[in-house]
C-alpha cells in the first residue's frame, strides 16, 4: 500500500480492529460463533483474520494443549451443572457493552450460578 517502514520499526498491530473488520467479516460487532462452523479459517495463526493465539514465530506455543484441553473443559463443566442466572433475568436482557484494555472485557461481568446436576 506504498508505506516506507523504517528498518528495526516496531510494529504494533491491532488484532481487535482486525476482528472487527467489515471487510472479513459479515456483522463483525454481532457475536456469531456459527459464522466459524463451515469456514476454512485456520486459529493457528494462518489465517490473518483469526489470530486468537497470535501468529508468525512468535505464535503461543500452547496451541496444541489448548485445542485440545479447552474444549474438554467446557464440556465437562456444561454436562456436570446446570447454569441459572441470577434474580431469573432473562438470557436476552444482558447487557454485552464491552470495554476495551489489552483485551477486551464486558463491561459487566457475567454472573451463572452452578447446580449440581443429579444424575
Amino acid at each position: 500500500m506504498n508505506y516506507s517502514i523504517p528498518k528495526d520499526a516496531r510494529i504494533l498491530v491491532n488484532v481487535c480492529a482486525v476482528g472487527r473488520d467489515p471487510d472479513a467479516w459479515e456483522d463483525p460487532l454481532t457475536f456469531n460463533p456459527s459464522r466459524f462452523l463451515n469456514n476454512d479459517l485456520d486459529f493457528k495463526g494462518n489465517d490473518f483474520e483469526l489470530i486468537p493465539f497470535s501468529a508468525g514465530k512468535r505464535t503461543c506455543p500452547g496451541i496444541p494443549l489448548a485445542a485440545k484441553l479447552i474444549p474438554l473443559i467446557v464440556a465437562s463443566m456444561v454436562h456436570s451443572f446446570d447454569w441459572y442466572l441470577p434474580n431469573h433475568i432473562c438470557s436476552t436482557a444482558l447487557d454485552m457493552n464491552e470495554k476495551f484494555g489489552i483485551t477486551l472485557l464486558k463491561e459487566q461481568p457475567l454472573l451463572l450460578i452452578p447446580k449440581i446436576r443429579k444424575l
